[in-house]
């Protein structure tokens, strides 16, 4: 009887937090997709909505600053915020097709941003590269709304597989 109890009550655990996941993962892919979407057609009020500022910097700073040293270079303070913030522009983002290489035509919809992400937690997301196992765009969700709070500093490539059944929307 306390094995059939302990088994039911470990399914029932594991559908909440899988529920949770998918609506994390439906929540969060929406929001990237519109992230990408600003970034695709240069709204630049559309991406300022879409991005964490503050955190961007920071997180930018502490890797050119990490980059620095590992080159023997050391600079008081790190960059400024004026370099920072040139690198935190639509223009930094490539979206390019994974088999060629070439600029994406269009955005990426939900469901195929949903297929590179990664749920770390329910606040938390990643962009993910699907050649490793490495985050490439950082989501934040605080409020109620999903922003951007983490980018590489060099080689942004953001590379989307060819979508799965239906044609990619135009």
């Amino acid at each position: 009887m306390f094995r059939k109890v302990s088994a039911v009550a470990l399914l029932a655990l594991a559908l909440v937090l899988g529920g949770c996941d998918l609506r994390v993962r439906a929540d969060a892919s929406q929001a990237i997709a519109r992230f990408l979407k600003a970034v695709h057609e240069d709204d630049r009020a559309a991406f300022e909505a879409a991005i964490d500022r503050p955190a961007l910097r920071s997180d930018l700073r502490d890797q050119l600053v990490d980059l620095g040293r590992a080159n023997s270079v050391e600079v008081d303070g790190g960059p400024s915020e004026f370099a920072l913030d040139r690198m935190i522009s639509p223009e930094a983002f490539r979206l390019v097709e994974a088999k060629t290489g070439r600029a994406l035509p269009t955005t990426p919809n939900a469901a195929e941003v949903a297929v590179l992400m990664k749920v770390r937690d329910r606040t938390h997301v990643c962009l993910g590269d699907p050649r490793n196992d490495r985050c490439l765009l950082s989501f934040t969700r605080k409020k109620g709304v999903w922003r951007l709070v983490g980018m590489p500093a060099t080689n942004l490539r953001i590379e989307v597989p060819p979508a799965t059944g239906s044609a990619r929307k135009r």
